[in-house]
């Protein structure tokens, strides 16, 4: 998305008021027209489906990761003999060190390509997924998952990168909601192989991380075999070009002070030795015109995390503890829940792009807000029901949100921007289950036969995913989006990039053109400005 500072630093008084003006005429959906998926989707080619296929597995098995500890709490606990809460460290110390992961990955990825970050943090789940299956107390086992935090917040920018920035404009909505859902479908899977594998086998809760292990093999493999992305790759051939041309100027305006033969200072022009200049000095140039908007992706990542963690954290300890359901039965509403979040943000993603990314999330803050009533009100099994659509809706809000957090962030930064925002709002909502609790503290129940203390955790879910939603609603309302002109754009370049491989133009010469195209229209743009001063 393009922005401009026109004080520099930061916005000019007269953008400001433009731009809280035009909030409202901001939501105005797009002129483009719902397509059919089943055509949308046939569009993607052979290299863009193994692309997608390839960032979409490894995040599932990311998550599956990751809820492997949160399933087995009471299992290490007992092993180790310490406390739930103790274990549930490994939880917590996951969630700090994943923006570390993000901020150094995501910088290799937006330097070096997509596919190495990736591959090696592959590399690092299989090696940790062991480590864990054999600790023997409380500190070994902490310190495998603070390593694992930085491997997993690593994985999500470069990740997301693989799965969609190849594929056509208008089959991305649909796929960042799958793609993000993968989450869902990793806990899914966590769930399943821990009933599988947990209770039968002789390790117990070590069988599941060393089964964790094998599939990342299989996976690094995969992506091993496929190539750089093509975006990326583009990317890189203008950056180098780019500074080719820079380099080139620089020796014509020295011929023409000193006399030295041209020829010879171009020659000694090494494009891929200055290419780590070029990064960084695109890198910066990024960050400085952008630096407020990656605030606001931060502060929006925050809510939306909140909002995963505040409907279903605590979710299962009411369902036992106040509607008095069994673990069977507790299961069966969680799974159902998890489906309507895989359903919600595949629908509402496929529609963000006829909609608008910001109005059909809103859309989704204000249903989700009014089932509020239906998922903690029943005392029965009609929950189902309520979980369905309640996910539902939490899934919609995030369905659109990868390609939304790709299309804000600069092409320079975009890995480390998608990554570190999404994993710094992941950080900031690691004290949701802390804010419930307080929360909780306000509602006490009548303590249960064997003197636990309970409390209304219904309440408790209502009253924080109202705020919730609410904020999540207030920070839509009043943020950015592409315009239309500039998604007509990438519509545009992303067909051209596609007819100029399918002529045979190399992915370096495509680079190239477009570095000389820009160039061309900055030109005529100079002289047009220049044109009207004179008039």
């Amino acid at each position: 998305m393009r922005n401009h500072m026109a004080a520099g630093w930061f916005y000019s008084p007269k953008q400001i008021v433009r731009y809280l003006l035009t909030r409202p005429t901001s939501l105005k959906p797009p002129r483009a027209r719902l397509g059919n998926i089943i055509r949308i989707l046939g569009e993607l080619d052979r290299h863009q489906w193994l692309m997608f296929t390839a960032g979409f597995i490894a995040w599932t098995w990311d998550a599956f990761d990751f809820f492997t500890v949160s399933l087995t709490v009471t299992e290490i606990a007992a092993d180790f003999g310490v406390s739930n809460s103790d274990v549930s460290w490994g939880l917590t110390v996951t969630l700090m060190l994943r923006s570390v992961g993000a901020l150094i990955f995501g910088t290799f990825s937006d330097r070096y390509g997509r596919k190495w970050p990736m591959i090696f943090n592959l590399g690092l789940f299989i090696i940790l997924e062991l480590a864990t299956g054999f600790t023997n107390n409380l500190t070994q086992f902490l310190a495998v998952r603070s390593l694992y935090g930085i491997a997993m917040g690593g994985l999500y920018g470069p990740a997301a990168a693989t799965a969609l920035e190849d594929i056509p404009y208008e089959a991305r909505g649909v796929l960042s909601g799958l793609y993000q859902e993968a989450y869902a479908v990793g806990y899914l899977l966590a769930a399943l192989f821990y009933r599988a594998l947990v209770p039968t086998t002789s390790n117990g809760w070590r069988s599941l991380f060393w089964f964790g292990a094998a599939p990342p093999v299989f996976i690094l493999l995969f992506r091993y075999f496929l190539p750089e992305t093509n975006a990326f790759q583009v990317l890189r051939a203008e950056r180098e070009a780019r500074l080719a041309a820079e380099k080139a100027d620089a020796a014509i305006d020295g011929d023409k002070k000193h006399g030295e033969p041209t020829a010879r200072v171009r020659d000694g022009v090494d494009v891929e030795r200055k290419s780590i200049k070029a990064f960084l000095i695109e890198a910066w140039r990024a960050f400085k015109a952008n630096w407020f908007l990656l605030i606001y992706m931060i502060v929006l990542m925050s809510g939306f995390n909140a909002c995963s963690h505040g409907s279903q954290d605590f979710y299962p300890t009411f369902l036992k503890d106040q509607v008095g359901l069994g673990p069977t039965d507790v299961t069966v509403i969680t799974v159902v829940g998890q489906i309507g979040t895989i359903i919600g943000a595949c629908v509402f993603g496929y529609l963000s792009v006829f909609t608008g990314r910001r109005p059909i999330m809103m859309v989704a803050c204000v249903f989700g807000g009014a089932l509020i009533p239906a998922y903690i009100l029943p005392r029965n099994m009609s929950l189902v029901a309520s979980s369905f659509f309640q996910q539902f809706f939490v899934g919609a809000v995030w369905g659109p949100i990868p390609i939304y957090l790709i299309e804000l962030s600069p092409p320079a930064m975009r890995s480390l921007c998608v990554g570190l925002t999404y994993q710094l709002g992941n950080l900031a909502s690691s004290a949701s289950a802390t804010i419930q609790g307080k929360i909780g503290e306000k509602h006490p129940l009548p303590p249960s036969s064997t003197g636990v203390k309970r409390y209304d955790y219904g309440i408790v879910i209502a009253e924080f995913m109202g705020g919730v939603f609410a904020y999540q609603f207030f920070f839509l309302f009043f943020g950015p989006e592409m315009s239309e002109e500039e998604k007509e754009e990438m519509a545009r370049e992303a067909k051209e990039l596609e007819r100029l491989r399918a002529e045979g133009m190399s992915l370096a010469e495509i680079g190239a053109n477009r570095v000389n195209t820009k160039e061309y229209r900055s030109s005529e743009e100079k002289q047009a400005t220049t044109a009207e001063h004179l008039e």
